[in-house]
């Protein structure tokens, strides 16, 4: 239960930039019995990168070396799942469209690594082939794919690599469609897959519902099994990829769902298969175990409200565009610490649902939770005479 929520404002610089932060003190009292022992997570031994974030209230709930480069091997081919959805709905890419496997890239592609055994001259619907890349992990699809779509498979990582520079994914590059060993030109970090998970299952739904998470798939007469360590074992489960090759070891990117809320999973670096398998259910388990999940704001509620310079009104409300939650570590009575930021005031125009400001949600020992705020109302550019009078009134407070 929320108590003694309170606004204050203050001016602060932060990096060179005015922000507006207005403070929202409240103390957050959980319900389960104190000194209650909570599982614990892997050790940095059995697993040297990971982490785990709960997306639907953007809170880190675990994090280890998540800035650090590593081989992903074959979560390469969500980067490459994501190209191929934006494509679809950006009208360049058909499910329906039937694509034929190269003699050359047959010859290059047969047999190696998971497969779905295409054959030379096949002719093969994009929708089997994301379906394959997904759930079997599908080299040669993924290649025919990158091919049957953009000409070479260098023009379709130049695709992917456009797509992860727009998403903010600032420490990762892509040399391959499918993550096959290329001397270290593919890299990427925890936090990077992260934000391609966000996108991949908030930007294409139904895509990440129709080809994502499978228990199989059957090509060709051979049925073959999705190695995926979560479904089938852990409750709300629904993929996303594993990665191995000698030189990464083994990785994972995973996510579940529980009642609303959904939580995204990296390992990476794991020695063995079945540590793998293990760790990541410990950790999926822990994350919706170890907390108390409460709720803070409902979607549209006003939580404050930020100055405005140039426009029609000299303030505007900030409304949640979704609902809030915060997780506090169970049975502990944690200090909430809210505030609103903004680059302020505000410059005018701006259009109602625009975001505009982020709420910071700070809970003691875990990692900032950013939550955007939207414009309650539009705020068109004020006419001559009204921006002296603005004016005037700001030198007076």
């Amino acid at each position: 239960m929320i108590r003694g929520l309170s606004y204050l404002s203050a001016n602060r610089a932060l990096l060179g930039k005015a922000f507006v932060c207005a403070a929202l003190g409240a103390v957050l009292n959980t319900s389960a019995a104190l000194g209650q022992s909570a599982p614990s997570v892997p050790s940095a031994d059995e697993v040297p990168i990971a982490i785990l974030v709960d997306v639907t209230s953007g809170q880190v709930l675990h994090s280890r070396n998540a800035d650090r480069r590593f081989v992903p091997a074959s979560i390469t081919k969500v980067m490459t799942m994501f190209h191929a959805f934006e494509l679809i709905e950006e009208g360049s890419l058909d499910p329906s469209q039937i694509l034929t496997m190269r003699d050359e890239t047959w010859q290059e592609w047969n047999g190696e690594g998971s497969t779905m055994w295409i054959n030379a001259g096949d002719q093969v619907p994009v929708d089997d082939l994301l379906m394959g890349i997904a759930n079997i992990s599908a080299n040669d699809g993924a290649i025919m794919l990158a091919q049957g779509q953009a000409g070479t498979t260098a023009n379709w990582v130049g695709g992917m690599n456009l797509r992860a520079r727009a998403l903010g994914m600032t420490n990762s590059h892509f040399g391959t469609p499918n993550g096959w060993p290329d001397e270290g030109k593919t890299f990427t970090t925890a936090n990077d897959l992260i934000t391609l998970a966000e996108a991949l299952i908030g930007r294409h739904p139904d895509k990440f519902r129709r080809y994502i998470g499978l228990p199989g798939f059957r090509y060709n007469g051979i049925e073959q099994t999705n190695h995926d360590p979560l479904i089938g074992r852990t409750r709300g489960a629904d993929g996303i990829k594993t990665g191995y090759t000698n030189e990464a070891g083994f990785g994972y990117l995973g996510t579940a769902q529980r009642g609303g809320q959904r939580l995204v999973l990296v390992v990476a670096g794991v020695g063995r298969n079945a540590l793998r398998a293990r760790s990541a259910r410990a950790y999926m388990e822990w994350g919706f175990d170890a907390f108390d999940r409460e709720r803070l704001f409902a979607s549209g509620q006003t939580v404050g409200s930020a100055r405005v310079q140039g426009g029609n009104a000299r303030n505007v409300a900030l409304q949640t565009d979704r609902t809030v939650f915060v997780n506090v570590p169970s049975g502990r009575a944690a200090d909430l610490r809210l505030s609103i930021m903004y680059d302020g005031p505000l410059r005018a125009p701006f259009a109602a649902g625009d975001r505009v400001a982020t709420l910071v949600i700070e809970v003691p020992d875990m990692e900032p939770a950013r939550v955007p705020l939207i414009a309650a109302e539009a705020v068109d550019e004020a006419g001559f005479f009204a921006r002296i009078i603005n004016g005037i009134a700001g030198w007076f407070g």
